[in-house]
């Protein structure tokens, strides 16, 4: 690696290392585990291609929970400020001044242009033509974040991109877990890289190398179904050559915890729900009577459950929207490894987080713990998930954040936070204890501009939200817009 680069952050031994193996190849896929800080690695890599006047141009692709991310955190985090650079945004629904913005950086030459698009609108003819004006004559690296959201080869998206990224100087991948349910999910995100790193023209070579396939029938038709692999030593000497793999037991010198977030947009039933209930919640402070704290509460309770896709009013009805909260769950758990606890507040929605990890992972993968669980079901959830198959633990941390012991679990995903600063150390702490010998990642699903950022701001400077902070704090929590 030269050494006459600029580092805005001092990397760990193990993303130093990524670095070295990949800073001047065209195609590398960063296969390093949630935590482990991928991200600050194509940002160094980006870093180094473009003082080297090798590009003057980064597209990155996420989810829609991951990509703004990018923009808030990990670019000003880690891009260092010698870099002149500009970030442009893709929004699907732009307004005025977000479509002038955008054309403005088809433009714009001198700077580093830095563009950040959702994975999903590839599957439109909308977004893959921008990008094409975008990158129009220029020196581009292409990075696709989670890049198991292009692992089905038959998907529009992938055709996209696999296409779109020929056009690529430099092409990167990075996901914590590249094999989510078959080796079957490496050939697309490879084939992005290039076709020819993993030697096969299509798939069904591919598949024809790795993969036990048997005849099906079903009535006149009949199919191939997978019922084995072989040969996978072979394919993982293959992906070495363009690839670096870290997991958080490997990577030593990471802190014990690790903290992420992943942003979760709000759909457009929950903005106007969303402002509504906030206008009335600002309403009450601002009124000429005096306002209880519990009355308060019961507002920025609301409020969280908006954020969760429901809402119970005064009459006990329910209203249920759309939202992106589990998808963006389902998201980071394809980024794991590992045993997961999933923690809500909301019994409601524990049942319906337990529903679709059921569908997803089957019955035998998931337990759950909360005041609607018997004593005999608590105490089989533990055996279960600690000692046996169950890979998800999905509970409320007021009724299973004390005094259990889950150190089977290496990582924990906050669904919907509780106010409590007790309750969060004391659920944090049933991986993390004596018989934890891994690191463990801590991940919270916020909603930038509302009160669930709030709350985990709050509680990661350990801050008790009373009825003390129930007054001024709290309209300021409100006056925000999402």
């Amino acid at each position: 690696m030269p050494e006459d680069f600029t580092l805005k952050t001092q990397p760990y031994a193990h993303q130093l290392e990524a670095l070295q193996r990949s800073y001047d190849k065209i195609n590398y896929g960063y296969f390093m585990e949630m935590g482990c800080g991928k991200s600050k690695v194509l940002i160094d890599n980006v870093t180094w291609l473009y003082e080297q006047g090798k590009i003057d141009t980064v597209v990155i692709v996420a989810p829609k929970g991951v990509y703004r991310n990018w923009q808030t955190s990990e670019i000003p985090r880690h891009l260092p400020d010698s870099v002149p650079h500009e970030v442009y945004v893709w929004n699907s629904n732009p307004n005025k001044a977000q479509i002038v913005h955008l054309k403005t950086g088809i433009e714009e030459r001198g700077v580093l242009r830095i563009l950040l698009a959702n994975v999903e609108g590839f599957a439109t003819k909308k977004l893959p033509a921008f990008v094409g004006a975008f990158t129009q004559n220029s020196k581009f690296l292409l990075a696709v974040d989670e890049s198991t959201t292009i692992k089905n080869p038959k998907a529009k998206r992938t055709k996209a991109l696999v296409e779109f990224g020929k056009r690529a100087a430099y092409r990167r991948i990075l996901t914590g877990s590249p094999v989510t349910k078959s080796p079957m999910d490496l050939y697309s995100q490879c084939a992005f890289l290039d076709k020819a790193l993993l030697g096969f023209a299509s798939y069904y070579s591919y598949q024809g190398r790795y993969a036990i396939t048997r005849t099906q029938r079903m009535g006149s038709h009949s199919f191939q179904m997978v019922v084995g692999y072989r040969n996978l030593e072979e394919l993982s000497d293959r992906l070495d050559a363009f690839s670096y793999r870290v997991t958080k037991e490997e990577a030593l010198d990471l802190p014990d915890k690790i903290y992420v977030t992943r942003e979760v947009p709000l759909t457009k039933d929950q903005v106007q729900y969303y402002k509504t209930m906030r206008d009335t919640a600002i309403a009450l402070i601002d009124g000429d009577e005096l306002v209880s704290a519990p009355a308060i509460m019961t507002q920025l309770l609301r409020l969280q459950q908006i954020l969760c896709g429901n809402v119970v009013l005064d009459n006990g009805d329910r209203i249920e929207f759309p939202t992106n909260r589990l998808d963006a769950m389902m998201q980071t758990i394809e980024e794991m490894t590992g045993k997961v606890i999933i923690w809500s507040r909301f019994r409601y929605d524990i049942r319906k987080i337990y529903s679709m990890l059921v569908e997803e992972y089957g019955p035998q993968s998931v337990v759950t713990y909360y005041g609607d669980t018997s004593d005999d079901d608590r105490q089989d959830a533990i055996r279960k998930f600690q000692f046996e198959d169950a890979r998800f633990f999905v509970g409320n941390p007021q009724t299973a954040g004390m005094g259990l012991t889950l150190h089977a679990a290496t990582n924990v995903i906050y669904y919907a936070n509780d106010f409590n600063l007790e309750s969060r150390i004391q659920s944090e702490d049933r991986c993390h204890r004596i018989g934890q010998d891994n690191h463990v990642t801590y991940v919270d699903l916020i909603t930038p501009g509302t009160v669930d950022e709030h709350i985990v701001r709050n509680l990661q400077q350990k801050i008790k939200l009373s009825a003390q902070a129930l007054g001024e704090e709290t309209r300021k929590w409100l006056e925000v817009t999402p």
